[in-house]
């Protein structure tokens, strides 16, 4: 038998006990891959079913917390803008304004500041600006909602009273928006105070989403005369659109869900008024501050927890709507 036969056989000078042993090791090595494969299955599907079940507990808690205040008000609760513990009137309407209208101005302050802030970070900067800037964006998504609280009462709303507010008076005081007396804490510091605090979100998954985008893409774009606001608006945003909408849902789940923030800065009257500057409340705000005075009163209680199931409805809707148009944005990817 020639030389090179012998070199390419491997099984050639091997006796019968070291090939039984070797095909032994390699069928045990594909049982233990197999059975690797389904525990890693079987930990995702758990780890699945717990997040859902989690869900699902915490709606059927509330809702079942909740049943006197139901059965005792019923559907009225939530058109009732009246809040009086003593006489035992108690309505949602004024906590659901306050935190739709908060919520609703920290989006329309931090969803485009956030979007620029990634797209000069990612296209327009040099890189090292952009690793420092974004480190610093990070770290601000760390400081805990207490201290925006106590910075927006201390610092941020005097100036508001000072300055921002009378200005916005004098100019745009035509409008019921901007009307009434400047008080510093309100609607719109509230709005502003959010709007800080979920900016670093949008800011920092937007921004890893644009940094996803190929170069070859905006290579091409340029290729072709594109200027760099166009490659912007027609290869960066689209490709990684889905992405974008995420982050703004993050954000916007951040906002509605805030408590200590919005309790030092909002003003926590139970009122409804079209004026930005006016104080109210929101659904966290109001839980955090009447719960240690409902604790002895059954009904107070289950009016606060109700609150609680109606701001959780409202967080699980903003989340369906979300997926709903991320799934219009993925059919109309091809289009």
């Amino acid at each position: 038998m020639p030389l090179s036969n012998i070199k390419g056989n491997n099984d050639v000078g091997m006796s019968p006990i070291s090939a039984k042993v070797k095909a032994v090791a390699g069928v045990s090595s594909k049982k233990i891959g197999y059975k690797l494969d389904v525990a890693f299955k079987l930990t995702a599907l758990v780890s699945g079913l717990v997040v859902i079940a989690v869900t699902l507990g915490i709606g059927i808690l509330l809702l079942v917390n909740s049943q006197t205040s139901i059965q005792h008000f019923g559907l009225g609760f939530l058109t009732n803008a009246s809040w009086n513990p003593v006489e035992e009137n108690f309505g949602a309407l004024s906590s659901i304004y306050g935190t739709l209208v908060s919520t609703g101005i920290a989006m329309l302050i931090a969803a485009p500041i956030g979007l620029a802030i990634a797209l000069f970070l990612v296209e327009l900067s040099h890189p090292v600006l952009s690793r420092i800037a974004g480190s610093a964006i990070e770290l601000l998504a760390a400081i805990p909602s207490i201290i925006f609280g106590m910075w927006g009462l201390f610092v941020f709303a005097p100036l508001m009273q000072q300055h921002v507010q009378p200005a916005l008076g004098k100019s745009l005081g035509f409008l019921p928006l901007f009307q009434g007396p400047p008080m510093g804490i309100g609607m719109l510091t509230a709005g502003i105070i959010l709007a800080l605090m979920i900016l670093p979100y949008i800011t920092a998954v937007t921004r890893d989403v644009l940094q996803m985008v190929p170069p070859v893409l905006k290579e091409a774009g340029h290729g072709f005369g594109a200027t760099m606001w166009e490659v912007t608006k027609k290869v960066s945003i689209p490709y990684g659109i889905r992405g974008i909408v995420g982050a703004m849902f993050l954000g916007l789940g951040r906002a509605l869900g805030e408590t200590m923030a919005v309790t030092f800065v909002i003003g926590n009257s139970h009122r409804i008024s079209p004026s930005l500057f006016e104080s109210g409340n929101s659904i966290a705000s109001s839980i955090a501050l009447e719960f240690g005075e409902a604790v002895q009163d059954p009904l107070f209680k289950s009016v606060l927890i109700e609150l609680g199931l109606i701001l959780f409805i409202i967080t699980l809707i903003f989340q369906v709507l979300a997926h709903v148009w991320l799934l219009k944005l993925k059919k109309n990817e091809g289009r």
